[in-house]
This record gives C-alpha cells, sequence and structure tokens, in this order.
C-alpha cells in the first residue's frame, strides 16, 4: 500500500472495479479481457432498440461503466488509467457486446487518443455492414478557441447529459438517426468549466517525497482554474480565491457573451439544466455549499434558475479536489417529442446516475412551508418555589466565567484524549447562558428559571454532553415542579433532591456511573456531598476530587475509548474537569 493509493497496482485496480460495478448492479456483465461493461440479453424484452456504447480512460468513475444500465448506455469501453481503450477493445463492444440491430450511437470525449481509437472502430464496424453513428463531445470552455486551435474543446462532466438524453430516448424506442439528432443538439447546447485545487496521483506512479516539487503542481491556496480532468491546465491560476469570486469566474467564462474565445454558447432558452459535478475529492456537505453559490449567482447575475439541478459525482479526475459546472440549454429536439429535459427525468437503472427526484416532483413548484412556532419556550406557570435570585445570579455568573476561563486548559485536555471541542463546547454554552441571564434575569422561581436555561443550552450546546445536559436541566425542572407541591423555599436541601431526580433520568439515556471517565466523575459527588451536606462549597469540593480522580482512569465510555495511547494518564476527563470548574464558581472557591 503506497502513501497515497489502498491499491498500488493500476492494472488491478481497474479490473477490481470494472468488476465491482457488476456486482453492484446484476443487470451487467463484464469482458474483462477488454475491460467492457455491458448489459446482460435480457430474453423478456426481445425488441430491439439502439445501441448507446461510450468510454474512455479509466479514473473518471462513475463515468463510465457504472452509467451502464437500462436507460442509459448499453456499454461501456474502458482504457488503463487516463487512456484510451484500444481501438480492437471498442470494435469489440460494438460488434459483439450489443444488441446492434437497430443501430449504435459511439459518444466519446474530445481526446485525441479516444477520437482516433473509437474512430477506427467505427470505420471497421461500419465496413462489416452495421449501421454506426458517432458523436464527439466537446463542453469545456477552459480552453478557449484561440488556444484550442483544430483540437477543439475538451470533453468532460457535461457529457454524462449527452448519455442520459441518448440513452432514454434509445430506451423509447426511437430511431438511430433520431438518437443521434438529439444527442448531437444536446452537445451543441453544452458548456462545462472545472477548477481544482491539487492534482491527483495516479496509482502505480512514483509518491514525490516532501522534499520533491512535483512539476506543475499548485502551491497551497492556489486553484487551476478550467482544469481539465487528467491534471491539463486551464485559463490560469489563481490565489487565495473565496467561492463566490471563483464561481463568479467560472460562469463568467459559460455565459459571458463578450468573450469572443469562450462564447461557445448563447444561452437563449427558458430552460436550462445545472450538473454540479464533484471531481472526486469533495465532500458531500462542501458540494452542497457550492451548489447553493452556483444557483445564487445564476439567478442574481444572469437571471438563470434552472428547471433542473443536478448535483453530484457524475465524471471524477480520481480523487480530484475539485468541481465542475455545467448548463445545458435547453432546446427543441425537433423529433415530435419528448424534449430533453423529460429525457433527463425518465427512469434509468445505473449506479452512477443519481438524480431520484421525479418529473412530478420538479414540476409542481411546491413552495409551501411550515410556519408556525414550533420553539419549546412556551409559557411556563409559576410554581411558588422561591429561592434568592440576586444571590442565584451572581453565583451562576461566576460560575458561568470560570467554565469560561478554563476553556484553554479543557481544550488542551481534549485534545490529548479526545478530538478537542469540549472546552470550546462548555465555553459556547457558558457564553450562551450568561449572555441569556444578563437580558433575562432570574425571577427567583425556580421551575420558571431553569425551564428558561434549557433551550438555552438545547440550541447551543452539541454533541454528547450537550444532549446530556438538555437531559439533566429538562428532568431538573420536572422535579422541582414536583417540589413546589410540599415546599415554597428552595433550599439547598431542596436543590439537592431535584439534582439526584435529574442524575437518575441522565442514568436511563447513558450507562456512564462514577468511574467511567465522564462528566459523572465530577456530578456524582456534588449531588450526594450536597444531599449529605447541604453545603455547596463541600460539594464543589468533592466534585473536583471526583474530576481529578479520572486521571489515569481509562475511559470506558465516549470518544477517548477509541482514541487509544496513554494520555489518560497524564489528564482527567475534559467534560468532567469543565463540570468541575463551574460547581467551584458556583461555590466561590476559584
Amino acid at each position: 500500500m503506497s502513501a497515497k493509493h489502498f491499491i498500488d497496482d493500476p492494472a488491478k485496480l481497474v479490473a477490481d472495479a470494472l468488476h465491482s460495478v457488476t456486482l453492484t448492479n446484476p443487470s451487467l456483465a463484464l469482458d474483462a479481457a477488454n475491460k467492457i461493461v455491458y448489459r446482460r440479453p435480457d430474453p423478456s424484452s426481445p425488441s430491439q432498440t439502439v445501441a448507446v456504447i461510450s468510454g474512455g480512460g479509466s479514473g473518471h468513475e462513475p463515468s463510465f461503466a457504472a452509467m451502464v444500465g437500462k436507460g442509459l448506455l448499453s456499454a461501456a469501453v474502458a482504457g488503463t488509467i487516463f487512456a484510451s481503450p484500444s481501438a480492437e477493445q471498442v470494435r469489440t463492444a460494438i460488434v459483439g457486446r450489443v444488441d446492434n440491430g437497430s443501430g449504435v450511437l459511439v459518444t466519446v470525449m474530445n481526446y485525441t487518443g479516444d477520437v482516433l481509437n473509437f474512430g477506427v472502430a467505427v470505420e471497421k464496424a461500419r465496413a462489416a455492414g452495421l449501421r454506426v453513428e458517432m458523436l464527439v463531445v466537446g463542453d469545456d470552455v477552459g480552453v478557449g478557441r484561440a488556444r484550442a486551435g483544430k483540437v477543439g474543446r475538451r470533453g468532460i462532466a457535461g457529457t454524462v447529459l449527452i448519455h442520459k438524453i441518448a440513452g432514454a430516448l434509445a430506451a423509447r424506442g426511437r430511431s438511430l438517426k433520431e438518437v443521434a439528432k438529439v444527442a448531437r443538439l444536446a452537445a451543441e447546447n453544452l458548456v462545462s468549466v472545472g477548477a481544482s485545487l491539487e492534482h491527483v496521483h495516479v496509482p502505480g506512479r512514483a509518491v514525490p517525497g516532501e522534499e520533491d516539487e512535483e512539476e506543475g503542481a499548485l502551491a497551497l491556496g492556489e486553484v487551476e482554474l478550467g482544469m481539465g480532468i487528467h491534471n491539463e491546465p486551464g485559463s490560469g491560476r489563481a490565489r487565495d480565491l473565496e467561492l463566490p469570486e471563483l464561481v463568479r469566474r467560472m460562469l463568467a467564462q459559460l455565459l459571458d457573451k463578450s468573450d469572443e474565445d469562450r462564447a461557445f454558447l448563447d444561452v437563449n432558452s427558458n430552460e436550462v439544466v445545472l450538473l454540479v459535478n464533484n471531481l472526486g475529492g469533495v465532500s458531500v456537505l462542501e458540494l452542497g455549499g457550492i451548489t447553493t453559490e452556483v444557483v445564487a449567482q445564476l439567478d442574481k447575475s444572469y437571471g438563470i434558475c434552472p428547471v433542473r439541478i443536478l448535483s453530484g459525482t457524475y465524471m471524477t479526475s480520481l480523487n480530484g479536489l475539485g468541481f465542475s459546472i455545467t448548463l445545458l440549454n435547453v432546446v427543441n429536439t425537433d423529433i415530435g417529442g419528448p424534449g430533453m429535459v423529460e429525457l433527463l427525468d425518465d427512469p434509468a437503472e445505473a449506479t452512477g446516475w443519481s438524480a431520484p427526484i421525479s418529473k412530478d416532483t420538479w414540476e409542481a413548484k411546491n413552495q409551501a412551508t411550515r410556519e408556525g412556532d414550533a420553539s419549546q419556550e412556551q409559557q411556563v406557570q409559576p410554581s411558588g418555589l422561591k429561592y434568592d435570585a440576586s444571590a442565584a445570579t451572581e453565583r451562576i455568573t461566576a460560575a458561568l466565567k470560570s467554565v469560561i476561563a478554563a476553556e484553554p486548559e479543557i481544550t488542551k485536555y481534549d485534545t490529548v484524549v479526545g478530538d478537542g471541542d469540549c472546552g470550546i463546547g462548555l465555553k459556547r454554552g457558558a457564553e450562551a447562558i450568561l449572555s441569556h441571564i444578563e437580558s433575562n434575569p432570574l425571577t427567583g422561581d425556580a421551575v420558571i428559571d431553569v425551564a428558561s436555561i434549557v433551550p438555552v443550552v438545547e440550541s447551543s450546546m452539541d454533541g454528547t454532553s450537550g444532549a446530556l445536559y438538555a437531559i439533566f436541566l429538562n428532568s431538573l425542572v420536572g422535579a422541582l415542579r414536583g417540589l413546589a407541591a410540599s415546599t415554597q423555599t428552595a433550599d439547598a436541601s431542596a436543590w439537592a433532591d431535584a439534582l439526584h431526580e435529574g442524575s437518575d433520568a441522565m442514568a436511563r439515556y447513558t450507562p456512564a456511573r462514577p468511574g467511567d471517565r465522564t462528566l459523572v466523575d465530577a456530578l456524582a459527588p456534588f449531588v450526594q456531598t450536597l444531599a449529605e451536606t447541604a453545603d455547596v462549597r463541600k460539594a464543589a469540593e468533592a466534585s473536583c476530587r471526583g474530576a481529578e480522580s479520572t486521571k489515569g482512569m481509562k475511559a470506558s465510555l465516549g470518544r477517548s475509548v477509541y482514541v487509544g495511547g496513554s494520555g489518560f494518564e497524564q489528564v482527567p476527563d475534559p467534560g468532567a474537569w469543565g463540570l468541575s470548574r463551574f460547581f467551584a464558581g458556583l461555590a466561590g472557591s476559584n
């Protein structure tokens, strides 16, 4: 295993990846020798339809093999990584791996090796008497007319829209002439551009050392605008671009009519399809943010509201840390229907095509929302359980400030035994409660005041500790309300009883007990000592001892269990320590 790949052998990698497509889609078969994935003959559907074949170098998955399936491609031919398949591989696919009686449409992206090898195969098939049409797709505007010269535009992610449209039309039983015509029309109305933060590394090649400088590599903070899907350069590089400016430049290359070098398409249709494609290394979360930015700028700057928005991984550059934007200008197909959008909506049974939203859902344009107030901040009725609000405000403020001051220490501990966010989470919660009681002074009614803090904790603290505190406080409110039936004063004894009930409630949802190295190691001794002594200072001291006792205690629960190492021997549990700081501040012993 190399530093960059789990499978170092590129030949084995391609072979196994092609085989996996047949494992995830049982309607497909693999000609391993020729690296052809094709649809299995279906005895239940004897009628022949136009076959649609594509392919190219491996490394662009899910294109092309995972685009094979009902309603999409009939077969896909794979080369080695970033290299065209041979003419003989392609000829075999045309002649022997698809139903070719109704004709064959071969689509290929505009790269010299692909065009030549697929072209040779097409000519051989024609010479053998088969009806075959070939379409070369070039949708990339990253390289303008002047630089592209006779070669023309490269093919990138927009090609998958051509495959879907052609495959859907073929599945409807339309003729080769019609399928080829609509596919060409779509290709002529297609523009794409990509951007990437890094070049990709090809399995099987030497991995540059830290001291080596990979030729043409992008520097940290640099982005290649218009990068091709094989690490080819684009229109230029920029440094320290924020996403909005990057998207603005990409859309300008797609849509600026005044840019004579790149004005390949006049988007004059009322219908535009948007495809935001992941080049392989962008997280789903970040791709969502990118898609939102693209859609917003299309509307604001160009008045374009796409009729369909596809966002996902359709054509990659291995694990390329980048994305591409594709626009399809929807025009009349002139074949008496169906239209391009309808063909994109047609069902397809291919693992690489992810567009599960139905035509009816898109066209319903449902704008309904649920606007009712769903907050839990309902009016809490006075309980009559009173306490000294002025003194409590002073003590609680000191306790919260104690937690805030301890954040660096808690974070340091959590960096050793966890993921480093415990201190920030506690600080965020403490600051939110502090802000709340400053703007909403305590009333002196124990139930009302604790209940008002619950939603603050729930909205400001996330993760496991946030949930535990929320359970504890919600139960505490119920316990205090119960006490109000028998007493009107929330003294130390009453608080101890309520805290004990809150602890019992928390125990119903977590197996954490004293000795498990969790915040319970600080909470339990505080509650127990307060019940025994009614002395907050002594209870806080017991909590501190409990937190300190977690140093050297091996975790039984929480993320510390998975971290491993010997850090637990040097530092206390961060959650327990943070809670002990709250109690220390409450007691005034900081």
